[in-house]
């Protein structure tokens, strides 16, 4: 599987090369364009999900004592781990579905359709399920029936936003700015000021220095992760492309590559001094991760919902307001207690849509003439 995993992401660097060499210039245009901030906030926001919040401490107590990852320090393999490889997956995807999907429909094919679909429902559900499994960790000596009853709202309230896509946006915002008020809370209440948060910030050139470790499996725990940003890969460019402003190509990378992977640092590198000076983290602020938590899990899964629901045809408007929120409950709910009591792994999704990628691949190539067709036009477009 690693090989899989190589083979398919240096397929996708020298493809994103192509595209921002080549074709920098064409504008992107989604369907519903928004402005440039509400389109980051959605961005950030539906690209990333609870684990954001509730892995790093986790991780770092790995990275420091394993041997695989002696060759750097936490911070930057939390930060490889995150930033800059996967949201070029998603610039791809969203490239693919502003400019190529619309003349190609390669998605309307039924065998990626739904295939792309069982996808999106598989990542909904191990989300859902990822917030779950780490509660314990962040409210200690929470029981087994709470942890159930707090999913359950979890998953009813997404299921409730995602009957309307201004809660989506709203929701998109709301949480972006709870996450830099956590960012902020936390900081001020470490006590290392600007001087200890750039200094700690300098051990983030661990991962430039090793830029090229990170392109191929690390270590099993690495090669979960690279799975897991081919799962959202797809249903993230399919979701965020909507929304995206007329921007040029240039400017779609840049707002994927560099925009989130700022805030980002920020967070992980307030939190590696938590880990780094062993300060303990009272029970204020590992409550305020869990709703900054829950917040992410909504605003991820209803995004989701919207999409999954619409490319299926099982929409509000045709099941009526109740029966919507409670198929989607059910089933989100369905697929929580398969990943917590059956062998199901997310790692599953991850090779599937590998295969979607070579499957487009193969048929972008087969259907090249189509593009040649309208290069005149797709040209105009970027003038």
């Amino acid at each position: 599987m690693a090989e899989i995993l190589t083979v398919a992401v240096a397929v996708i660097l020298v493809t994103i090369f192509l595209l921002a060499t080549f074709w920098r210039n064409i504008r992107c245009q989604g369907e519903l364009p928004v402005g440039i901030y509400t389109f980051l906030a959605i961005l950030f926001t539906s690209g990333l999900d609870v684990g954001l919040i509730m892995f790093p401490l986790v991780d770092y107590k790995l990275f420091a004592t394993e041997a695989v990852y002696a060759f750097t320090n936490p911070l930057a393999l939390e930060f490889g781990f995150w930033c800059v490889l996967g949201w070029g997956f998603y610039f791809l995807t969203t490239f693919y579905f502003c400019v190529l999907e619309p003349k190609l429909k390669l998605f309307e094919i039924p065998m990626i359709k739904w295939v792309n679909d069982l996808v999106i429902l598989g990542t909904c559900g191990f989300t859902a399920y990822l917030f779950f499994f780490f509660l314990p960790d962040y409210v200690p000596g929470i029981s087994l029936p709470m942890r159930i009853a707090l999913l359950g709202v979890v998953i009813l309230l997404a299921a409730v936003s995602s009957t309307h896509i201004r809660y989506v946006k709203l929701l998109s915002v709301a949480s972006t700015w709870l996450f830099f008020a956590l960012i902020a809370g936390l900081w001020f209440r470490s006590g290392m000021g600007l001087g200890g948060l750039l200094d700690t910030a300098t051990s983030l050139r661990g991962f430039f220095e090793h830029l090229h470790r990170f392109v191929t499996p690390i270590s099993d725990y690495h090669q979960f992760y690279l799975y897991w940003w081919f799962t959202w890969s797809i249903m993230i460019g399919q979701f965020v492309s909507r929304f995206v402003g007329g921007i040029k190509t240039w400017q779609l990378l840049t707002a994927l590559l560099i925009v989130p992977a700022i805030p980002m640092a920020l967070w992980f590198t307030v939190l590696y001094y938590y880990f780094n000076n062993g300060i303990v983290m009272n029970d204020f602020w590992r409550f305020a991760m869990v709703f900054v938590g829950v917040v992410f899990v909504i605003n991820s899964l209803d995004s989701l919902i919207r999409l999954y629901t619409r490319n299926v045809g099982i929409t509000m408007d045709r099941l009526g307001t109740f029966s919507y929120i409670a198929a989607n409950w059910l089933l989100l709910a369905a697929l929580v207690w398969l990943y917590q009591y059956t062998p199901m792994q997310i790692e599953w999704f991850g090779l599937v849509v590998v295969g979607i990628y070579a499957a487009i691949y193969w048929l972008v190539y087969q259907r090249r003439r189509l593009l040649t067709t309208g290069a005149a036009s797709v040209s105009a477009s970027a003038n």
